[in-house]
């Protein structure tokens, strides 16, 4: 291969990279909050932004951990931008919680619909607009054309987007650049405080486009992920294990 077509070639995957949300630009504040380990998992080590991204829950309590989980990434997206939108069926999203992860209640526009196409619909025309940090939406049902929509409109605004699905009928492949599934981990006390610890996950990176899937244990301490270091045993495991 001559260094021209070499040349062509490597602009071509770099330009395809950031139309895919992979851009060194503009993705620092994300860089900032999830731990290395995580982000070597994408192209370039560079988070998506720019992107829409699946998460896929079992059961409500699954759901309850991809909420925590996202709002530790969105809190950093809105750092910079200042608002999302958050659309959603179920009100299940206890405003004033969010604050605990570094979002301010206010800052966040919910919008509650029941149907699932009014949330696709209002998915599209919310990542639309390039004004907003991102754009969460919780809906079951997620095909491959649909999420194609959702990829377009992000590629004019640039705005990052969150599908929460939980407990899907089908899973099929999707347009989105991320697939996801975040379970709960018990939390630790130091010298015999009373609570609940810091929130802990078990993360897992299904598909990545481009990318290395992987599975890591984190924590969220003082606005930022951190590795769990010392292996937490799953609570849904051991059930299985001793059933």
């Amino acid at each position: 291969m001559t260094a021209a077509k070499a040349d062509i070639i490597f602009q071509l995957k770099k330009d395809i990279l950031s139309l895919q949300g992979f851009k060194t630009k503009g993705n620092a504040e994300v860089l900032n909050i999830l731990p290395p380990l995580i982000i070597a998992a994408f192209p370039n080590s560079q988070f998506p932004t720019g992107a829409v991204h699946e998460f896929l829950s079992d059961t409500a309590e699954d759901a309850a951990a991809t909420c925590g989980f996202v709002s530790g990434i969105l809190s950093s997206l809105m750092h910079k931008k200042g608002a999302c939108v958050w659309i959603t069926s179920s009100l299940s999203i206890f405003p004033n919680a969010l604050a605990s992860f570094g979002i301010t209640p206010d800052k966040v526009i919910f919008i509650n619909l029941k149907k699932e196409k009014e949330i696709l619909w209002a998915t599209e025309e919310a990542l639309k607009f390039d004004g907003l940090a991102a754009v969460i939406a919780e809906t079951k049902e997620l095909n491959f054309t649909a999420s194609r929509r959702l990829q377009l409109a992000v590629e004019q605004s640039r705005v990052t987007g969150f599908i929460l699905r939980c407990n899907p009928k089908n899973i099929t492949n999707t347009a989105c650049v991320s697939r996801w599934k975040i379970t709960s981990l018990p939390g630790e006390l130091e010298d015999d405080m009373p609570g609940v610890g810091f929130p802990r996950w078990n993360v897992e990176l299904l598909k990545v486009r481009n990318g290395k899937p992987g599975t890591w244990q984190i924590e969220f301490i003082d606005g930022k992920f951190y590795p769990v270091y010392k292996t937490v045993a799953i609570p849904q495991l051991q059930q299985k294990k001793t059933g």
